[in-house]
C-alpha cells in the first residue's frame, strides 16, 4: 500500500496523520518534533483544540520543509456563516505563520437543535471554505462529523465538494451509511479516534488480541491497519515516542479479507457519544 493518497483535485496527502486533540501549548512542541523524528508529516491541529497556533509555529521550527508538511486546521462551531469563517481563515493563518493550509475543515455541522434553517447556515459557511480555497489559503477543503443528510445540500448547490469528511471511526463503530455514502461522493474518510473513544477498552478486545498474535502486531496496529484497508486514513494520537513509530510502522503487513470481515462486523464498541445531530452541548 502506498504511503499518500491522492484527492479528487490532485492534492497529495499521507495516508496516516498525527492528531493533537489534549495536547496542551506547554508540551506540544516536544510532542510534535517527536512525531517528525518517527516520520509523521500530516498534522491535524483544530481551532477548538486551543494549540493550533502554537502547533503551527513549532512545526515551522523542526527544519521540516514546509511542502513536506501537511498541516490541517478546522474551522469552530462559533465561527459558522460567511463572513465569520473568512475571517477566522485568515485570522488563523496570519497567527499561525503560515501561508495556507494544506486542508481545512469544517469541523462540526450546523444542526436542527440550534438552527430551524441549518441548512442556509451550512451552505453559508461552505461558500466561505469555497472562496478560501480558491484563494489559495487552502490546497483542499472538507468537513468533519458530517452525516448523508448534512452533506446532501451541499452536494446539490455547493460549487465544489467537500474533499474530505472526518469521522469518528474505528472497529465496533464504522458508520457504514457514512462510508459507503462518502465513497459514491469520492469524498475521502478520514478517521478520528481508530483506537475507540468511549465504553468498552479496544485495546483489551479478545479478538483483537487473537489477531494481534496472529500478524505479530499490536492491537494498535491492527486497528490502524484495518483503517487503511477500508480505504480510509486514520489520525493517531499519543504523546509516547514508542508508539508513535509503531504507529507508522503499518504498511509492512496485510489483514487477510477473512479477519477484516471479522472485525467489521463488531458490535458497538467504544463509541464517544458525540451525536452531530446534537452538537449544541459543543458550542
Amino acid at each position: 500500500m502506498e504511503k499518500f493518497v491522492r484527492l479528487v483535485n490532485g492534492t497529495v496527502m499521507p495516508r496516516i496523520g498525527f492528531g493533537t486533540w489534549k495536547i496542551n501549548n506547554e508540551i506540544i512542541g516536544a510532542v510534535l518534533s517527536n512525531a517528525v523524528d518517527a516520520g509523521f508529516r500530516y498534522f491535524d491541529l483544530a481551532s477548538a483544540y486551543c494549540n493550533d497556533v502554537e502547533g503551527c509555529q513549532r512545526l515551522l521550527q523542526t527544519g521540516v520543509d514546509r511542502g513536506e508538511l501537511f498541516i490541517s486546521n478546522k474551522l469552530w462551531n462559533t465561527k459558522r456563516q460567511y463572513s465569520k469563517a473568512m475571517k477566522a481563515v485568515k485570522s488563523t493563518l496570519k497567527r499561525s505563520g503560515l501561508d495556507y493550509f494544506d486542508l481545512y475543515l469544517i469541523h462540526w455541522p450546523a444542526s436542527e437543535c440550534e438552527y430551524e434553517n441549518w441548512q442556509e447556515v451550512n451552505l453559508d459557511t461552505w461558500k466561505a471554505m469555497e472562496e478560501v480555497y480558491q484563494a489559495g489559503m487552502c490546497k483542499a477543503i472538507g468537513v468533519s462529523n458530517f452525516l448523508p443528510h448534512h452533506l446532501d445540500i451541499l452536494l446539490e448547490k455547493a460549487e465544489i465538494k467537500p474533499m474530505i469528511n472526518q469521522i469518528e471511526f474505528h472497529p465496533g463503530y464504522m458508520q457504514k451509511d457514512v462510508l459507503k455514502f462518502c465513497g459514491e461522493q469520492g469524498i475521502l474518510i478520514e478517521a478520528w479516534s481508530p483506537l475507540g473513544n468511549g465504553k468498552g477498552d479496544i485495546l483489551k478486545n479478545e479478538e483483537l488480541l487473537k489477531l494481534s498474535d496472529k500478524y505479530q502486531k499490536s492491537i494498535a496496529q491492527i486497528c490502524l491497519r484495518w483503517c487503511l484497508q477500508n480505504g480510509v486514513v486514520p489520525i493517531t494520537k499519543t504523546r509516547s515516542s514508542k508508539h508513535m513509530l509503531e504507529n507508522c510502522e503499518v504498511f509492512d503487513f496485510e489483514i487477510a479479507d477473512e479477519d477484516m470481515e471479522r472485525i467489521n462486523g463488531f458490535e458497538e464498541l467504544a463509541v464517544s457519544g458525540m451525536k452531530p445531530d446534537q452538537i449544541n452541548n459543543f458550542n
